[in-house]
């Protein structure tokens, strides 16, 4: 008896001391909707400001601390502009005939991003930058690695993206 009061008086001290951790969104409680307005792009790759927006708007869907919804209905609408796609080799092969060619790469991607509240002229978080970066290995189709390995990078600068938005506060 004495025993099991004492894991009870313990339990109970330990519930009414917590070191201040929260359960839920850490998103300012104002804000419960967002918009991706599209994105510009500012680099030679092709279809990025498309992928980029679209892994932004998945991205806010995963994390659940807003909801996205329609630019005309959101709390804050989320500006982005991708500043950089850079491709570096990770790894060579060696051919037949003595020369070598890469066949691993990383490619690197930075946006640049806005929280706008509409009707507001000071941005609710002015512009930051945020990166994601991806591995990826080329086969038969050259090209078909490079695009997959950009949406692998776009998604993890979209992740933190939204990190930085979403626990801003």
């Amino acid at each position: 008896m004495r025993v099991a009061a004492l894991m009870m008086l313990t339990l109970l001290l330990a519930c009414v001391s917590g070191c201040g951790y929260r359960v839920g969104s850490l998103m300012h409680p104002q804000i419960r909707t967002v918009a991706v307005a599209p994105v510009v792009n500012e680099t030679i790759a092709y279809n990025v400001s498309a992928e980029v927006r679209g892994l932004l708007c998945e991205a806010f869907m995963t994390d659940g601390s807003l909801k996205l919804v329609d630019m005309s209905k959101a709390d804050c609408i989320v500006y982005a502009r991708v500043l950089g796609v850079n491709f570096s080799e990770i790894s060579w092969a060696t051919k037949s005939n003595d020369f070598d060619v890469p066949n691993q790469w990383r490619v690197s991607l930075l946006i640049e991003y806005s929280v706008v509240i509409p009707g507001q002229a000071k941005p609710l978080l002015t512009a930051r930058k945020a990166s994601g970066s991806a591995d990826f290995q080329t086969g038969a189709d050259q090209e078909i690695g490079r695009r997959n390995g950009i949406r692998q990078a776009a998604y993890a600068a979209a992740k933190n993206v939204v990190a930085g938005i979403t626990e801003a506060w």
